[in-house]
């Protein structure tokens, strides 16, 4: 296991957005990498049937701002650059895989806009849209203390499921302080993605060289507020 920075685990309730730890060989080597999460309440039934009436019109807004040229356009604006450059860093090629900015922009293009997806996939593409930033959702009861970045070590589990793959070493995880959770800019652990019986989640966007912190913590304002705004 990755030798990691002190922690100071939280009450599982509600949060501002607060930083994640980090392993030491990962702030050696990728000092500029940051990860923030925040905690926020999830309603009933926000895996199923529509987002409340204010989502989708942000949503229908959202989709009139990204036509033509500028969606063709955003993987130049500096944001989704720095992004497409902290890929590469890591042995990613943003032409296969894209970045969560350019894949959201592509489906609006094939769709002719942003399609509503339920309450809490919603929120987290207007954060995205918004401001260039991913962010993710984890269910809080499947996380213990504070998330992180490491290194995975060859062969552990992601997630804690029985049937869980084995992950080999040397990846980069976002892991709370016990267990790989998921694939930095991947694959979320199946047993600790949100579901119909989730009713809090647990937010983290990942900051990467280029990206200011006002953009990060607005983007997890973003799904933060609309997800309490719609308990």
């Amino acid at each position: 296991m990755s030798e990691t920075s002190p922690v100071s685990p939280e009450p599982m309730g509600e949060t501002e957005p607060q930083p994640g730890w980090r392993a030491r060989e990962v702030e050696r080597e990728l000092p500029q990498l940051r990860l923030v999460f925040a905690r926020a309440p999830l309603s009933p039934g926000a895996h199923r049937g529509g987002s409340p009436e204010t989502v989708q019109r942000r949503l229908r807004a959202l989709s009139d701002r990204f036509k033509g040229a500028h969606a063709v356009a955003v993987r130049r604006e500096p944001v989704p650059a720095a992004y497409r450059v902290f890929y590469r860093q890591i042995g990613l090629d943003p032409e296969v895989a894209q970045t969560p900015i350019e894949a959201a922009v592509r489906e609006r293009m094939l769709h002719g806009g942003f399609l509503s997806a339920g309450l809490l996939e919603d929120v987290l593409l207007m954060a995205l849209i918004d401001t260039g930033v991913p962010v993710w959702a984890l269910d809080t009861d499947a996380v213990q203390g504070c998330l992180g970045v490491r290194l995975s070590a060859e062969g552990e589990p992601l997630g804690r499921a029985a049937d869980a793959w084995s992950l080999p070493g040397g990846r980069l995880v976002v892991a709370d302080d016990t267990t790989a959770l998921g694939l930095l800019f991947g694959e979320l652990a199946r047993d600790c993605a949100t579901g119909a019986r989730t009713r809090a989640v647990t937010l983290f966007a990942v900051q990467v060289s280029g990206v200011p912190n006002l953009y990060v913590e607005e983007a997890l304002w973003i799904c933060a507020n609309a997800l309490r705004e719609a308990c």
